[in-house]
């Protein structure tokens, strides 16, 4: 048996007795004499162990009294499309067979002594034991022992004491001068969570391997990471204040190098609600194009588990981690988050904006009891933080809202809405204050921080303005029908197609920049030059397109070619 092959043994079950007699016995004259007292039939009927119900009794049988308690592995040696007979047993058919023939399912049934009679044997009726039989009664007994039916889900409501947004006042105020990042603001916001009495014993922060890179290294110390065995060894930075302590105790979970890993540890926590009864709120932070490129089906079961949670994607961005090239450069994980759908997803700009996307996450996910969960980008790139613009909540959450108006001192002067997130945002703002001094242009900055969540919106209201007769309007158009802007330029630091999902939604000329092709090794600033997302490319293509329009002379188009050094000659990012 140790010489045959798998290919020679689906091969023997695909012919008969007599074949199986000369090809598989007949190998030696030892073997084929096992079998000279056998018919073809009775050679034909012998079963392989992973179909042999005594072999099968007696494996469990030795797993469950295993003296060692040692754990098991029974490999069992099974036929494809067993049972099947001639409509594909031990075939490669057996994979594409639809139906089976009336012949066939009365072979089966006879195979496996399955009572059912001849003329409802069309109908493929499904059996179950009698209630009360013997076999019923068996095998409720036993699950019953087992601590009843499985899977279930039994979902705990939570009843949390979600912190208010004001808890995180200093992130809605402006930092003045002093330049950060939104991934140390995220970090400032889990340090307030962590604090909080009602929710902070049930924060899980997760971490693959990034922790210092992240600025998480304050958090060692004061909640530890979990080690079921403690600290088992000094730590190199051991005479540090922020050393790398282990703990029985921790609350912060450190997988390795090892993004599955801590998905899947993620997830357990996502769920935690559904199967221990403890609602538990996990953030796992990574790079994020290690996120849905690397765990995307893992993403997607967490959606369909109904998981509960935050994916915090660092250093997202295809221009915002220089130097790392095709490694690390994300211009397409709000795309894949897309795919999920009650995945929310969401590329803030600023620290406020973070603060009011978490808030709001909790209250869905927390008191509402909604099953979504979020993915929210973070960057690295440090930059001055501003103060909320009054009454700018509503639109974070919707996914859209107006950062700010840039006048201009010429009269009757075109009106263009620039309209972008992420770091890339920030060359907006840029190029709105070039074409507002240099070009005479007014301009109303956008920060379309949800644009998943805008298409979305989108999907739903057609389908009831289709079913309901209506002309109703979404956010994001009502957003852009209050303003005078006679057209849109849309820039992310993503692939084109995560800002044309709203193109619909766009009243009027709309335009978008992206960062379609593959990452680069190089400073930010080259490399939002080398995409076309910086703000003299802003500002060029909010020109050109005036200039389609009639609103802008061409002699101005061709002097910004020359003023901004636009390189006209090149090839296409996406192609080099």
């Amino acid at each position: 048996m140790m010489k045959t092959v798998d290919g020679e043994y689906q091969d023997y079950k695909s012919k008969d007795g007599a074949y199986v007699r000369k090809y598989f016995f007949g190998k030696t004259p030892e073997t084929l004499k096992l079998v000279e007292d056998m018919t073809d039939d009775q050679v034909w009927r012998l079963t392989r162990g992973g179909h042999d119900l005594d072999k099968i009794y007696a494996a469990y049988h030795e797993a469950a009294t295993n003296p060692e308690g040692k754990p098991v592995v029974i490999l069992a040696k099974t036929i494809k499309g067993y049972g099947l007979q001639g409509d594909g047993e031990s075939q490669n058919i057996a994979h594409n067979v639809k139906h089976l023939s009336v012949e066939a399912l009365k072979g089966l049934r006879d195979k496996f002594s399955i009572p059912i009679e001849d003329d409802r044997i069309a109908e493929m009726p499904y059996l179950m034991p009698q209630v009360g039989s013997e076999e019923y009664e068996y095998l409720h007994a036993k699950r019953d022992a087992l601590g009843g039916s499985y899977p279930e889900r039994r979902v705990v409501n939570c009843t949390y004491n979600i912190p208010t947004l004001d808890v995180f006042q200093p992130l809605l105020e402006s930092g003045g001068t002093k330049e950060n990042s939104t991934t140390m603001a995220f970090v400032r916001i889990l340090n307030i969570l962590l604090k909080d009495k009602s929710v902070g014993q049930y924060i899980v922060p997760i971490v693959p391997d990034e922790s210092r890179t992240f600025g998480m290294e304050g958090m060692f110390r004061q909640y530890g990471i979990w080690n079921h065995l403690g600290q088992l060894y000094t730590p190199e930075d051991a005479s540090q204040l922020m050393y790398y302590k282990e703990s029985v105790k921790g609350q912060i979970l450190q997988e390795g190098i090892n993004e599955p890993g801590a998905m899947c540890t993620w997830i357990a926590a996502a769920t935690s609600h559904a199967n221990n009864g403890i609602p538990m709120i996990p953030f796992y932070i990574y790079y994020s194009m290690f996120g849905f490129q690397r765990i995307g089906d893992l993403a997607w079961a967490a959606g369909d588990q109904r998981a509960r949670g935050f994916l915090i994607g660092g250093t997202a961005g295809r221009t915002t981690l220089n130097g790392e090239g095709l490694q690390h450069e994300d211009g397409h994980s709000l795309v894949q988050a897309g795919l999920i759908p009650n995945c929310e997803a969401y590329d803030p700009t600023f620290a406020y904006e973070l603060a009011v996307i978490i808030q709001h996450g909790l209250q869905e996910m927390y008191v509402e009891n909604q099953d979504k969960y979020y993915y929210v980008t973070v960057m690295n790139e440090n930059y001055t933080q501003p103060a909320m613009p009054k009454n700018a909540e509503k639109g974070i959450i919707a996914g859209a809202y107006l950062f700010d108006t840039v006048m201009t001192t010429v009269k009757k002067a075109p009106v263009v809405n620039l309209m972008g997130s992420g770091t890339i945002f920030r060359e907006s703002i840029a190029a709105a204050h070039i074409l507002s001094e240099k070009y005479g242009v007014k301009v109303n900055l956008i920060a379309a921080l949800g644009l998943n969540k805008l298409h979305r919106e989108a999907m739903s209201l057609s389908r009831s303005n289709r079913y309901n007769l209506e002309k109703k309007e979404t956010h994001l158009t009502k957003l852009l029908n209050s303003l005078d802007g006679v057209l849109t330029v849309a820039t992310t630091d993503y692939i084109r197609i995560y800002a044309e999902q709203v193109r619909e939604q766009v009243p009027h000329k709309y335009v978008v920049l992206g960062t379609d092709g593959f990452g680069r090794s190089d400073y930010r600033r080259t490399l939002r030059e080398y995409f076309e997302v910086n703000a003299k490319h802003i500002v060029y293509t909010t020109l050109f397109a005036l200039y389609e329009q009639g609103l802008v002379a061409e002699t101005v188009v061709k002097k910004a070619i020359k003023d901004l050094e636009i390189d006209t000659k090149r090839a296409n990012p996406w192609t080099e």
